[in-house]
């Protein structure tokens, strides 16, 4: 069966010197599905590039939060058009941070609903970014939750109540190398009780590296300590939840079970 590493950014100017040696790492990890995904126009094309090159690897492509600012029609237009790509499985990322506040809050909530829109409109589900803006991203997929086609919070960082909400609006938890660290206390609750059947794991490479390799570049191979952490949490097998992840993501997402 193998790992699902459900958003990457292998893309990365950081992983261009050791290529090689480093896909064969993670294909020696057992990673058999990866979702790699854009953060703007070049970074979703560079996606949809390793998809065609790699058959274990997907795309996603979408506008960050980061980068709302100046995004108009013609952006959005050429977004659609990349999401046309057979191996595009999802629009995002997208959503909101008011941590850095990189773009105007009224321009990243006009480019996180026009994204929905998109997504509506194709029939895919979302990737969704929320850093320090747990109110208004909730707002906003409540409004456009109802009308699509499923979605995943990535790199879950909210409370277990807001998972709650999460989970009846249809979406799927997935978390990352946080789950690992010492001082994320609420998030080894919610590892513990988001359902299996909706719960994902990735890395989101190469930020975030799991302990104990904190600090260090991240990459795909990580989620397999990523799995490890959270079967613990959980009293189960490693091999049992990353079965059940990665069958998660392939029906999330659309893809066949390798």
């Amino acid at each position: 069966m193998g790992l699902f590493d459900t958003h990457a950014h292998l893309d990365d100017k950081r992983f261009a010197d050791d290529w090689d040696a480093l896909w064969a790492k993670i294909t020696a990890a057992g990673v058999t599905r990866i979702v790699n995904v854009g953060y703007d126009l070049v970074s979703s094309a560079r996606s949809i590039d390793l998809a065609e090159r790699y058959e274990p690897i997907y795309a996603a492509v979408g506008i960050h939060p980061h980068d709302a600012v100046g995004v108009d029609d013609t952006v959005l237009t050429q977004l659609e058009q990349m999401a046309a790509h057979p191996k595009v499985v999802a629009i995002g990322e997208m959503g909101l941070d008011y941590y850095r506040d990189l773009s105007p809050r009224d321009q990243q909530r006009q480019v996180f609903r026009a994204q929905l829109d998109l997504a509506r409109r194709l029939g895919k589900p979302v990737i969704i970014h929320d850093r320090d803006a747990h109110g208004d991203v909730m707002a906003i997929l409540e409004e456009a939750a109802p009308t699509l086609r499923g979605g995943v919070l990535h790199c879950f960082s909210g409370s277990w109540e807001m998972a709650q909400h999460c989970l009846k609006l249809g979406f799927h938890i997935s978390l990352a190398g946080p789950v690992t660290y010492t001082n994320a206390r609420h998030l080894l609750d919610i590892a513990r009780q988001v359902p299996l059947e909706r719960l994902l794991i990735e890395t989101d490479a190469p930020y975030l590296a799991p302990h104990p390799l904190r600090g260090t570049r991240n990459d795909s191979a990580n989620v397999a300590l990523i799995a490890e952490r959270i079967a613990e949490l959980r009293a189960m097998e490693p091999a049992v939840l990353a079965e059940q992840t990665l069958r998660n993501g392939c029906a999330l997402f659309g893809i066949p079970v390798p």
